[in-house]
């Protein structure tokens, strides 16, 4: 049961949130309960819905190169609701295999195939784990696979704030509303 309320309205006056909504909902298929949880603070609820919007769409990693970082922080981080959010977002909204994502949660870098999504995943995991252990070259190995500063500096503010989603729903013990496959195959026990 999560810690706060989710409040869900019947109608959406707020023409931001209505349009986070329909965002979410094409890549997800419906709203997730984390978004029903931040509605209780909605003035934050658009202006980071809304940075999380343009650091998935206005940089230089790709919407599938995103879930996956998504995918291995929240799994390195415990979120298994961040998780499996990402899993479903790279499935259901992406059309990946399920079978492929599954394979990711289980062998997590052994299952990446390409230099470009093994050298993000590499650097993502290091900013997750020990920001400051970042070495000059991992920064480097960004670049050779086509990085400008936007790109790298995208990559790093990813982390950050899928760690914050990882943050808030373990602490608010926000309410599973994914596949369970997902929690299952990334290690989590079944709800």
């Amino acid at each position: 049961m999560a810690r706060v309320a989710l409040p869900k309205p019947e109608h959406i006056t707020d023409p931001a949130v209505e349009g986070i909504f329909a965002w979410v909902t094409e890549v997800e298929g419906s709203v997730p309960n984390h978004f029903y949880a931040e509605l209780n603070f909605p003035e934050f609820f658009t202006a980071k819905l809304g940075a999380t919007k343009v650091l998935w769409e206005m940089g230089e990693l790709t919407m599938e190169e995103i879930q996956h970082v998504g995918i291995l922080v929240s799994q390195a981080n415990g979120c298994p609701y961040c998780t499996a959010a990402f899993c479903t977002i790279l499935n259901y909204g992406l059309g990946t295999a399920e079978d492929y994502v599954g394979g990711l949660l289980q062998s997590g870098l052994d299952a990446v195939e390409g230099d470009r999504l093994r050298a993000i995943l590499e650097y993502a995991l290091q900013v997750n784990d020990d920001p400051g252990a970042v070495s000059d070259a991992q920064v480097e190995t960004l670049r050779d696979q086509g990085f400008t500063d936007k790109g790298i500096v995208q990559l790093t503010h990813l982390v950050s704030d899928f760690a914050s989603y990882n943050t808030l729903n373990l602490a608010l013990d926000t309410d599973y509303d994914y596949r369970d496959l997902w929690r299952e195959l990334a290690g989590f026990a079944a709800s």
